[in-house]
């Protein structure tokens, strides 16, 4: 395991088509393995406007681990390692109220987990103390907060709120599963919201989510037959994704 860095004041999780953090300067690589494994790629940390960063791609730099393999303990626990204590998750997800469309900005407060299979708990090591944690509010409200704020400082277009639907991928979802969602309350999907916000509250970690609509879900938005492209997801994701650096930047000026 890697050493703790000091001051280290944040670490930005990347999703779908985020592999690097834009404006992270002197950086320094860390490949940590921990008791659980090796986590997604190498943790990348750096200096952004005088403040040291850290960035870890979840599906690892070349998109090669999917949601469902995504080893959300060893990613989480690396982070913690490292001296981290707030992290803040960026996915890549779909849109399904009229609000959230493509390229929009979100930080919901509410997700539900319809995933399966994936260890979703630091509960089961032998030994382990059992840990009812309270997850009322999956996101922890100061820091949620505080990217409402820092997206307000710098002129960045952000929706407070939403329910984001967790799936559990690597397929999209079909219309009908869709209108689940929306008939639950959704007003996002993607793949990779839980186990992921579970454990960093198991961990003791503040943590939120910044949701970037790179697509209509499946039955959703204007034109109900649309099919989904990867070209479409990468341009949305580039162009809703411009304004993180400042974001960013607000948010660690506090």
């Amino acid at each position: 395991m890697s050493p703790t860095i000091p001051d280290l004041a944040l670490a930005v999780i990347g999703g779908t088509g985020l592999y690097q953090l834009a404006g992270l300067e002197d950086v320094e690589s860390h490949q940590p393995v921990t008791r659980f494994g090796a986590p997604s790629g190498p943790v990348r940390i750096g200096t952004l406007d005088g403040h040291r960063v850290a960035f870890l791609a979840r599906h690892g730099e070349g998109h090669s681990v999917a949601p469902h393999l995504v080893n959300y303990r060893a990613n989480l626990v690396a982070l913690q390692a490292l001296g981290v204590r707030r992290v803040l998750a960026l996915n890549t997800v779909g849109g399904i109220t009229a609000r959230f469309g493509p390229r929009v900005l979100a930080c919901p407060d509410q997700l539900i987990d319809y995933t399966w299979g994936r260890v979703s708990t630091f509960c089961e090591e032998p030994g382990s103390e059992v840990l009812h944690v309270d997850f009322g509010d999956p996101y922890t409200p100061s820091l949620r907060h505080a990217v409402i704020a820092a997206a307000a400082r710098s002129g960045v277009a952000l929706l407070d709120g939403g329910c984001y639907g967790v799936t559990q991928g690597p397929r999209l979802e079909t219309r009908a599963e869709i209108t689940r969602l929306a008939r639950d309350g959704c007003d996002l999907v993607g793949m990779t919201g839980m186990p992921e916000a579970g454990l960093a509250r198991e961990l003791g970690l503040d943590y939120a989510c910044l949701a970037i609509v790179a697509n209509w879900a499946a039955g959703a938005g204007p034109v109900h037959d649309e099919v989904i492209t990867i070209e479409e997801v990468v341009a949305n994701v580039e162009a809703a994704s411009s304004g993180l650096p400042g974001l960013v930047s607000a948010l660690l000026a506090g």
